[in-house]
């Protein structure tokens, strides 16, 4: 079955990042791609998947949910309808 959109949320900060995952996971009906992956210098990700409303709603909540304690969010983004191949490059579950 094809991934319908994927939300991604970047966080300097590792707690920021968590308070942002779990706001994500609480608002919508989505699902963490994986692991919370280091990006550089102190970036860290998370990625989630599910119908398009529920991962704009949850990238939305994380990312407000990441600012309300103060932390920096680098960069959001939802990715409608991707194509079946993004899959390969997403965080595996472990």
């Amino acid at each position: 079955m094809a991934i319908q959109a994927v939300g991604l949320l970047e966080t300097c900060g590792l707690v920021a990042l968590v308070e942002g995952a779990d706001a994500m996971l609480k608002a919508a009906n989505v699902r963490l791609a994986g692991p919370m992956r280091k990006v550089d210098a102190g970036l860290v990700s998370a990625v989630v998947v599910g119908d398009v409303a529920a991962v704009r709603a949850a990238v939305d909540a994380g990312a407000a949910a990441a600012r309300a304690i103060g932390g920096q969010v680098v960069s959001v983004h939802v990715i409608a309808r991707p194509h079946d191949e993004v899959g390969q490059v997403l965080p595996a579950k472990p």
